[in-house]
């Protein structure tokens, strides 16, 4: 027998939005695998052919890209940071959805005006996709990476401005920050790595018409 085609899922919370998706697509995942205290990385299914790993959202491509695992859920968003050539994304899932977005202290914004930018300090987790965006108006960005509270880095002056996830815009809130700018809206992706979608096209393609096929009913429901 083959080896198992192995999925790589984010951790958090595009974890419980994926589950009814995999029960249309035919996958039933062992119970430890929505358990977010779970210490494990690696999970069965109820079908012998696919197995699923759970990692950061971030390593998710990489995963992918390398090959270690042949499709991926992940955020529209990273796959803009990375731009890895080896990575085909052929559905969207229509979950997940959030915005990158620009954010500044809501004092600073009171006076603030985006079109008369020239230079930007960023905090994010973003570098690429923040530096192509500013370049893309003609305003230079100097990005400082962070991977994680974002929000405290322009009230410690860290940096003026941050570029991160908003869904419903209360962390931004409660740090005395406000959206000032949308980047882009953001989805979860089908992703496929391109070798394997040649090379195992006979397990890969079934799956990915299937996870096609579930998107269709969930938007029909």
């Amino acid at each position: 027998m083959a080896h198992p085609i192995i999925i790589a899922v984010p951790k958090g919370r595009i974890l419980a939005e994926v589950m009814p998706l995999f029960a249309a697509a035919g996958i039933t995942p062992e119970p430890a695998f929505a358990d977010e205290d779970s210490r494990a990385l690696r999970f069965a299914t109820d079908r012998p052919d696919i197995s699923l790993i759970r990692v950061r959202a971030f390593d998710v491509a990489t995963f992918v890209a390398h090959g270690a695992a042949q499709l991926g859920i992940v955020g529209s968003d990273v796959l803009m940071e990375y731009a890895y050539s080896e990575l085909y994304a052929p559905v969207d899932l229509d979950i997940g959805h959030c915005r990158l977005s620009v954010a500044e202290p809501a004092d600073m914004a009171a006076k603030d005006d985006p079109r008369g930018w020239s230079h930007v300090r960023v905090a994010t987790k973003y570098p690429n996709l923040t530096r192509r965006h500013f370049e893309a108006r003609g305003v230079q960005a100097e990005c400082i990476k962070l991977n994680g509270a974002m929000e405290i880095a322009p009230v410690l002056g860290l940096s003026s401005r941050i570029v991160d996830l908003v869904s419903s815009g209360r962390t931004l809130k409660e740090n005395g920050l406000v959206e000032v700018e949308v980047i882009t809206q953001v989805s979860a992706r089908l992703i496929a790595n391109r070798a394997a979608f040649k090379t195992r096209a006979a397990q890969v393609l079934p799956l990915i018409e299937a996870f096609r096929s579930a998107v269709e009913q969930a938007r029909a429901a």
